[in-house]
């Protein structure tokens, strides 16, 4: 399978996979209001028809690339995304419990998020 092209919707919480500019997955995520600040992932979808293509993996493992550029953590509440980030300890850097307690905090406040 070729890499699918990755776009950061930030202003609408959403990293999404496309290939031949036809959507096939997304990460559903949000930035920590509270300092330190973290990308957030809540949700993780892939097309049926794109299942087992390593769509997922590509959208979290940029989620992780982002938030390492920008020197911030990243919490994975998604449970894909937590899975990932277990199997990928290199990649993956696990967050300070402060960090994933203020996410918890902020998403159990405004549900809208995911």
């Amino acid at each position: 399978m070729t890499e699918p092209l990755i776009r950061d919707d930030r202003a609408n919480g959403r990293l999404e996979a496309f290939e031949e500019d036809a959507p096939v997955g997304v990460v559903v995520h949000f930035a920590l209001d509270a300092e330190p600040h973290a990308l957030v992932a809540v949700h993780t979808v892939v097309e049926e028809e794109h299942e087992g293509k390593g769509v997922a993996g590509a959208l979290v493992r940029e989620l992780y690339a982002i938030a390492a550029r920008e020197g911030v953590a990243v919490v994975p509440l998604c449970s894909y995304a937590a899975k990932w980030a277990e199997r990928h300890p290199d990649e993956a850097p696990v967050p300070p419990d402060e960090v994933v307690r203020a996410a918890k905090e902020q998403l159990r406040a405004t549900p809208e998020l995911w």
